[in-house]
């Protein structure tokens, strides 16, 4: 697999805001969506909590995801911080061009 979707979750807008500019201005992402709204529910440190998170979808190439972990996690204010890395079995071979070339 050449291509990811890399799951990041957000405690709140200006996370989600330094996250993405910082992945996309560091070319270590081609596109960083932005989902408002969710509820996350999760054990967390012997019991279950509840919170209001974004989602951040990230695209981009296998040879970007070891960096791009290491940022993420260096930039993120969570103790432990989600960084889910699925791959992309196909898409709209154009769109999947344009992954590549914007991250060259």
């Amino acid at each position: 697999m050449k291509y990811f979707v890399v799951l990041v979750t957000s405690p709140s807008r200006s996370v989600s805001e330094k996250l993405s500019k910082g992945l996309v201005g560091k070319k270590l992402a081609a596109c960083v969506n932005r989902v408002p709204g969710i509820t996350s529910r999760y054990w967390w440190k012997g019991k279950i909590e509840t919170g209001k998170e974004e989602l951040l979808l990230i695209k981009t190439v296998k040879s970007k995801l070891p960096a791009l972990t290491r940022w993420v996690k260096a930039n993120h204010p969570y103790e432990v911080c989600e960084v889910l890395v699925l791959p992309v079995a196909g898409g709209n071979s154009d769109y999947l061009n344009w992954i590549s070339q914007s991250l060259r």
